[in-house]
């Protein structure tokens, strides 16, 4: 299979493509560490194989809540869901692509771009008419080539001279709020572009509002976010605008608050 045009994909779409595709399923969430596993045993796209964001796709100790894997460890965890090189892959959610970009944007990091995530995620498949199943799916494993490293991530160190979109929500932005991380505000300089904001009725807004929405985000802009996985999505709204990758501060405020580093709160950068 060649690169994927489109980094998203229908629910109809997938519906005629489940036979040749390696399907992922990447619900989680905050509040409940069980919530992903307890959702995916009640009813699942046909197919799907449960992903662990904590367990999966983020290493146990490093920068900030979701530091990324060791890059061995996640080459051996693509050959355990039974991953080869060239294999199509969809992802989804039921959080509007704020949890699936994580591992959109992980296999794009090392050259696997044959991936896309399903647009409105589960909902979208529901509201199409389409049929869920219960039976957990274990993947045939397989033997991912190995891989050097993760590309387009940065630390906190390397963020000098960089413009900063920070995508949290408004009130986490301006420090109104800050239910999980040490400080409230936001990294100085960084303009804030809400995740939600990306979406229309659950879905992805067009290539052209993107386009518009991101207009004034320059070209060597850094994402981030509260722990490096929320920013993905971000990333896949600016591919579906037609711009290049953006590289993401994966340790995120999550990290920058933790560290003897400056915060500013406010609606302003």
């Amino acid at each position: 299979m060649g690169i994927v045009e489109s980094p998203l994909i229908s629910a109809e779409a997938l519906a005629e493509q489940l036979q040749t595709l390696k399907l992922f399923d990447l619900r989680w969430s905050l509040t409940d560490p069980h919530h992903g596993l307890r959702s995916y045993q009640a009813g699942h796209i046909p197919g799907a194989v449960f992903v662990d964001l904590d367990r999966d796709l983020s290493a146990p100790e490093g920068d900030g809540r979701h530091p990324l894997p060791n890059i061995s460890d996640f080459v051996e965890t693509l050959g355990r869901l039974g991953v080869n090189r060239g294999d199509g892959v969809v992802v989804y959610d039921d959080a509007g692509g704020a949890v699936a970009a994580r591992l959109w944007w992980m296999l794009q990091s090392i050259g696997h771009h044959e991936v896309r995530v399903l647009d409105g995620g589960l909902p979208s498949w529901v509201e199409s008419g389409l049929h869920l199943e219960s039976t957990a799916r274990s993947p045939d494993p397989t033997i991912y080539p190995k891989v050097s490293r993760f590309t387009g991530t940065l630390r906190h160190d390397e963020l000098e001279g960089r413009s900063l979109g920070d995508v949290r929500a408004p009130e986490r932005y301006r420090g109104d709020v800050e239910p999980v991380d040490p400080k409230a505000g936001h990294i100085p300089g960084a303009v804030n572009y809400p995740i939600a904001e990306n979406l229309e009725d659950g879905v992805f807004r067009s290539s052209d509002d993107l386009a518009v929405r991101y207009q004034a985000f320059p070209r060597n802009g850094v994402l981030y976010c509260g722990s490096g996985v929320n920013a993905c999505q971000a990333a896949l709204a600016l591919t579906i605008a037609g711009r290049p990758m953006p590289d993401i501060y994966i340790g995120s405020f999550s990290d920058w608050s933790r560290r003897d580093l400056p915060v500013s709160t406010g609606p302003h950068p």
